[in-house]
């Protein structure tokens, strides 16, 4: 048994992978937290795939794909805010437009290269096996800085999660705080994207702090519990994807979403058990 779980972390690239997949899960654990507090799931799924042009276009010019990525981010937070702030439209129908134009304009940049199914393919689910020491280094450097943001942030980002009203009256600037986070957001994407790809990278940043949420209120208990499921989904999908021969980006991603569903069912389990309790105790005790 414990061969099974040694044998694939043997192997340097095995170790990159798992390094990058626990620091991404710490990262993403963080900022997916008020994430997923403050109902902001598709403003970041959006982001998730706002990124893709810059990466494209990137990696056509032979660029540096994390400038693309972050340019793209930041193109995609400013359309939104100006499309709900000089329009009628809602922030839903912004960021929705703003999703699949990006969407759109970067697949079609891809379909540009020469090897158009690979290079998707790559940008959009990752290459994880691929992972190289200074990619491994990036990914450390965004979670430092994330982890020391949360910290300096923490009281207004906890505000704003609660009433953006009261961030105001006490002074937080909310709007600053606002950006903050979703800049938090992009560069968490932006950095563990060569990992997990575009597509799957926003099941790290809501899928373990939602599982979190179902257990816990207190946002620093939510912080650690969504990282140890994270850090579970990480080793375990890589394990299955080592022996099995599947994907390692899409059964980690896979492993996260169920992890919420099994416990949201067991959670639900107990609920039921104990009403049941509640609703014959008096009768037992007459």
């Amino acid at each position: 048994m414990l061969e099974l779980i040694s044998e694939p972390f043997a192997y340097g690239f095995m170790r990159n992978t798992l390094m990058a997949g626990l620091l991404t899960v710490v990262a993403s654990s963080l900022i997916g937290t008020w994430v997923v507090m403050r109902g902001m799931s598709f403003m970041g799924d959006a982001l998730a795939h706002g990124v893709l042009p810059g990466i494209a276009i990137a990696y056509v010019l032979g660029g540096n794909l994390l400038v693309g990525a972050a340019i793209s981010a930041a193109v995609m937070i400013g359309g939104v805010s100006v499309a709900s702030a000089r329009s009628r439209l809602g922030d839903d129908t912004a960021i929705g437009l703003l999703f699949v134009g990006m969407l759109a304009l970067g697949v079609a940049v891809i379909s540009r290269s020469g090897a158009y199914a690979g290079d998707l393919t790559t940008i959009l689910f990752g290459s994880p096996l691929g992972v190289t020491s200074d990619q491994v280094r990036t990914v450390a450097q965004a979670t430092a800085v994330t982890v020391v943001v949360t910290i300096a942030m923490y009281r207004p980002f906890l505000v704003l999660s609660f009433s953006r009203a009261k961030a105001e009256v006490l002074g937080l600037r909310p709007g600053l705080t606002h950006l903050v986070m979703l800049a938090l957001v992009a560069m968490v994407i932006i950095s563990s994207f060569r990992a997990v790809g575009t597509m799957l990278v926003f099941a790290f940043i809501v899928a373990p702090p939602a599982t979190a949420a179902l257990v816990s209120r207190r946002v620093p208990v939510m912080m650690g519990v969504a990282m140890f499921i994270g850090a579970l989904g990480v080793i375990a999908g890589l394990l299955l994807s080592f022996h099995l021969g599947l994907a390692a980006a899409p059964t980690i991603a896979g492993l996260t979403v169920a992890a919420f569903f099994v416990v949201l069912a067991v959670r639900e389990s107990l609920d039921r058990a104990r009403t049941w309790r509640h609703r014959h105790a008096p009768a037992a005790a007459g």
